[in-house]
C-alpha cells in the first residue's frame, strides 16, 4: 500500500498538536502550591499565638494522671466520681471545707443546686486553660506545682487583650474589674504537683 504524501498544513497541524500535548504533560507534572504558602504573614503569627495560649503544655506523667481524674469526674457530672482522685492522696488536699469534714460533701451542700455539679463546672473551666508553673519545694525532680489556671498567678493589671477575654471568659466583667483593681485572683484556683499530689482546690489566692 503506497503513504500518501502530507500537505504542508497537514504537516504544521502535526507539529502543533505536538507542541501542545508537551506543553500540557509539563503543566501535569508542575508541582501545585501548598496550602500553606497561601497563608499570609499575619495569619500565621495569629495561629502561633492561638498555640502558646490555648496549649496546656507537656506535664510529667503523675501530674497528667490527675489532671486525667479530675477531667474525668467533670464529665460525667458526677462529683462522687471525685473520690478516686481524692483517695490518691495520703493527705486531702486544700479546700474550703471546715476541718474533719468530707470535701465532696462539702461541694455538694455549698453548690447551688445541691449535687456539686457548680463546683465541677468550675473546676473544667479552670482546667480548660493551661497553668502556671511555681518552682516550690527543694525536691529537685518534683518541686514544681502547677497552678490552673495560669491567670492565678499573673498580673491581672498587665494582662494581654487575649487574656483579658480569658479573664472574661472564667469570671464575668464585674469580678474581672475587681481582681484588675485589687491585682489579686479571687475565683477558683487549683493546684497539683509534679509528683501527682492533688494540693488544693479552693477559691482565694492561697492553697499552695
Amino acid at each position: 500500500m503506497k503513504t500518501l504524501p502530507l500537505s504542508r498544513a497537514s504537516l504544521w497541524t502535526l507539529v502543533l498538536a505536538g507542541v501542545g500535548l508537551v506543553h500540557a504533560a509539563n503543566l501535569a507534572a508542575a508541582p501545585k502550591p501548598a496550602a500553606e504558602e497561601k497563608v499570609t504573614g499575619t495569619s500565621t503569627t495569629a495561629k502561633k499565638q492561638r498555640k502558646s495560649i490555648d496549649d496546656p503544655g507537656k506535664l510529667p506523667p503523675s501530674a497528667e494522671e490527675m489532671r486525667q481524674a479530675l477531667l474525668f469526674a467533670t464529665r460525667t457530672g458526677n462529683i462522687e466520681d471525685l473520690r478516686e482522685a481524692l483517695d490518691w492522696n495520703e493527705i486531702k488536699p486544700e479546700t474550703a471545707a471546715p476541718a474533719g469534714e468530707d470535701p465532696i460533701a462539702f461541694w455538694k451542700r455549698s453548690s447551688g443546686d445541691g449535687h456539686g455539679r457548680e463546683v465541677l463546672a468550675a473546676l473544667a473551666e479552670v482546667m480548660s486553660l493551661h497553668p502556671a508553673e511555681l518552682p516550690l519545694g527543694r525536691d529537685l525532680e518534683n518541686n514544681i506545682v502547677y497552678v490552673w489556671p495560669y491567670l492565678a498567678e499573673a498580673a491581672l493589671d498587665q494582662l494581654t487583650p487575649a487574656q483579658e477575654v480569658e479573664l472574661l471568659r472564667l469570671v464575668g466583667p464585674a469580678e474581672a474589674k475587681q481582681m484588675r483593681e485589687k491585682k489579686k485572683w479571687t475565683w477558683w484556683r487549683l493546684t497539683i504537683g509534679a509528683d501527682g499530689v492533688w494540693h488544693s482546690f479552693k477559691k482565694g489566692d492561697s492553697g499552695r
